[in-house]
């Protein structure tokens, strides 16, 4: 049992809380010290070459070079707390490179917020070694986080954070319809890839937009290129 609460507090990377989705900021960010820092990489490396179960603190505090002593010091509980920063920091770091890229696209138009927006995701989300290592070999404890009623939770958060970009050009019915179908794109094929479609390229991603949002967006007319 302890084996899968942590696999589901890592991933729960998927599941941007709605704490950090209030501003367009995304001012998400998770203060660490130098040596918390230093531990949560090392523990995502760890996580990346071993996956969740079989890494131990003792794995941890080697790879980043200090003892378990040091670990259990600063998470005073234990590998459970561990992954639980781990998880929180990796959202933070998810939402805060999200809204760097949206505002510099801003005042561009609908359709580059929405190819920029989701190629900035869909690059985070492949490149992740840790979370890649576990759609690959823990698909199980991945994919019911993106079904049923997880999944809804998943798709109110991302028109919640995406709501504030998109209000500029759309209502608010249509910025939440917009913004939910373009994350059920993309993690679409995030966790189910597919032939000729790269979701961290913006070219791919624009035909996505181009062919699936915005004639479900915008009146008829209006989302020709």
């Amino acid at each position: 049992m302890r084996r899968n609460r942590n696999i589901v507090s890592l991933v729960s990377v998927l599941e941007l809380p709605a704490a950090a989705s209030q501003a367009p900021t995304a001012a998400a960010s998770v203060a660490l010290s130098g040596q918390d820092r230093r531990i949560v990489e090392a523990a995502l490396r760890c996580f990346a070459r071993w996956g969740v179960g079989k890494t131990t603190l003792d794995d941890v505090a080697r790879e980043a070079g200090y003892s378990r002593a040091t670990v259990y010091r600063l998470f005073p509980g234990g590998k459970d707390a561990l992954v639980d920063t781990v998880a929180r920091t990796e959202v933070a770091s998810f939402l805060d490179a999200i809204a760097a890229r949206l505002d510099d696209v801003a005042d561009e138009g609908l359709e580059e917020v929405l190819v920029v927006g989701m190629a900035e995701a869909g690059r985070r989300f492949s490149s992740h070694a840790a979370l890649q290592y576990l759609l690959a070999h823990e698909p199980e404890i991945v994919l019911p986080k993106l079904a049923f009623a997880q999944m809804d939770e998943v798709l109110r958060t991302a028109a919640t954070f995406a709501g504030p970009w998109l209000a500029r050009w759309l209502d608010d019915e249509s910025a939440a319809r917009a913004a939910e179908w373009a994350a059920r794109i993309l993690l679409s094929y995030a966790s189910c890839p597919a032939d000729g479609i790269d979701i961290g390229d913006e070219a791919s991603i624009r035909s996505l937009v181009r062919t699936f949002v915005l004639p479900g967006t915008l009146p008829e007319g209006e989302h020709s290129a």
